[in-house]
């Protein structure tokens, strides 16, 4: 079984999730204040509204490398990655059915998916850890960036160590994370911005199948393909078309197999869509980004431990 676009199951969904969705056609949310500042080579711009989940209204300065943290001096707990929970993507996207391939959120032009992206972990990590002030990545890669440049998700995280929301291990290091699931202590289950296991986000609730993350990388993180059709037009497209199927990892291994955390297969599309009881890939005619068991979830790392 699948779950699916209709009333009665979005209901179900927010129900075993915990979380707050919001209306399929709710007025996107815009950037929370102090989300999106601006980093060292940053100009600012005022973005109009996104694609399909996206944002209107100002935006932040932006960068060349990402936005940067809010306004006060950087937490020192231990906090720096976490898979972005479909509560929070439905709860900034304004939509039940999350973002889709379009993490633009008010950001416009050139690089404007890979801003967005920075700003949503930003914006949740502050809501998880509000003062935590860190400057936050989004693990992806784009064929061209506001320079027009390639950039690869391993490239963007800084150097580590990282740890969850709790305090636990990801990673020391980039060689840590290029390793099927990351060397860490919580590597097998990749846990949410609360540090609770992505495969089960509803303690009290049996675990659900969501484990497809959507990254554009290869299995080191590196760029996998110089096609922009391939990275929803590099994080701006959420448009669910045929042959258009970014590249996913795997928060979690089904079955107990051990699968990359980065590069496990691709998503059926670009489009919104949630899909909590997986059927092993992608169905066919279903070219949205949770067709194979997920809901659009990005990994979100943040360059100070």
């Amino acid at each position: 079984m699948s779950i699916r676009k209709t009333a009665s199951t979005l209901a179900l969904m927010t129900l075993m999730l915990g979380g707050g969705g919001c209306s399929s056609d709710a007025a996107p949310s815009s950037p929370p204040p102090g989300v999106g500042g601006s980093s060292s080579a940053g100009t600012s711009g005022t973005g109009g509204t996104s694609g399909a989940g996206g944002s209107s209204g100002t935006a932040g300065s932006s960068g060349t490398a990402g936005s940067g943290g809010g306004t006060g001096e950087p937490s020192t707990e231990p906090f720096s990655f976490f898979v972005a929970s479909l509560a929070r993507l439905q709860e900034l996207s304004g939509n039940d059915l999350g973002f889709g391939g379009d993490f633009s959120y008010g950001e416009q032009g050139a690089g404007a998916g890979l801003r967005g992206a920075d700003k949503i972990c930003t914006a949740i990590a502050e809501l998880s850890m509000p003062g935590n002030n860190k400057t936050w990545r989004a693990f992806l890669s784009v064929t061209a960036d506001e320079n027009g440049a390639a950039v690869n998700a391993i490239d963007r995280i800084g150097q580590g160590p990282w740890y969850d929301r709790l305090g636990r291990l990801v990673a020391n290091d980039i060689t840590g994370l290029q390793q099927t699931r990351p060397d860490g202590e919580v590597g097998e289950d990749l846990p949410n911005e609360d540090g609770v296991p992505n495969s089960q986000p509803d303690p009290n609730m049996d675990p659900v199948d969501n484990h497809d993350t959507l990254t554009g990388s290869d299995e080191m993180g590196m760029l996998e393909t110089d096609d922009p059709a391939e990275t929803c037009n590099d994080w701006t497209n959420a448009t669910g078309e045929e042959d258009v199927t970014p590249q996913i990892g795997h928060s979690w291994p089904r079955d107990g197999q051990t699968q990359s955390w980065i590069a496990e297969h691709r998503a059926g599309g670009c489009g919104p869509g949630v899909n909590l009881f997986g059927e092993g890939g992608p169905q066919p005619g279903d070219y949205t980004v949770g067709a194979g068991g997920g809901y659009g979830g990005i990994y979100c790392f943040a360059l100070l431990p």
